[in-house]
């Protein structure tokens, strides 16, 4: 069961059928982001998608402690999303990872597609909107940004943790419980959003604070420098 406990999927974990229905899914989520991407990117934001990239690249490497014996590492997606916009992040999230397989050979090749779908596509998504969705509050100041990324990190964890049981109950062993696997998933996973809401939170608040022009959450807002004063 241990095995399973990891959102880098490994190879053969799940069957191959499975592994390319969600390779498409990750093709096409890329080819999507790619597109909007190219709207969003300009000699000013260029420079943020790539440290954006870096930090997720970075961070991902860094496991930190959950449960004796579990650790967790930053999926970056929501962290992406809310600095770059969620076309270049679901980009940047999608190229660490296969820098990752393929380098690294942290999560199998034949996992790829899945682990993207789940991370960079799945994952991404859902954090930007329920970022999107407490806009408002985000505009308020240090704290209601703060607490919009926190937020928003912790639902990409979860529900990229639920892209992973999906995946697991169309193309799993059968011989493990969908519902052991999704109790385990979720749970522990719920306990790593802490701390991506952590990170998210610390990280997206200090650009905002030299720089609120360049979180892409912010763009539009009636008022986003109030970020830069408020306690």
């Amino acid at each position: 069961m241990s095995a399973t406990v990891a959102m880098h999927m490994s190879d053969g974990l799940i069957n191959a059928p499975t592994s390319l229905i969600f390779g498409g899914v990750a093709v096409v989520g890329m080819a999507v982001a790619m597109v909007g991407a190219r709207r969003d990117l300009d000699d000013r934001t260029a420079p943020m998608a790539g440290l954006v990239a870096a930090f997720v690249f970075a961070t991902q490497m860094l496991n930190f402690p959950i449960l004796p014996g579990v650790s967790g590492h930053l999926l970056g997606g929501a962290l992406a999303a809310i600095l770059a916009g969620p076309y270049v992040g679901a980009l940047c999230v999608g190229i660490v990872l296969v820098v990752q397989a393929l380098v690294f050979a942290d999560g199998g090749l034949t996992a790829l597609g899945a682990n993207i779908t789940n991370m960079a596509v799945i994952g991404t998504a859902a954090g930007y909107l329920i970022a999107v969705a407490l806009r408002p509050l985000a505009t308020r100041g240090r704290a209601g940004l703060g607490t919009v990324a926190f937020v928003a990190a912790f639902v990409n964890t979860v529900v990229a943790s639920l892209g992973f049981v999906l995946q697991f109950a169309i193309g799993g062993d059968a011989a493990f419980s969908l519902a052991g696997v999704t109790g385990t998933m979720v749970g522990l996973h719920a306990l790593i959003g802490i701390g991506e809401g952590i990170i998210t939170a610390l990280t997206v608040t200090a650009v905002a604070a030299a720089r609120p022009d360049l979180v892409h959450l912010l763009r539009g807002t009636a008022r986003p420098l109030e970020v830069r004063s408020a306690a």
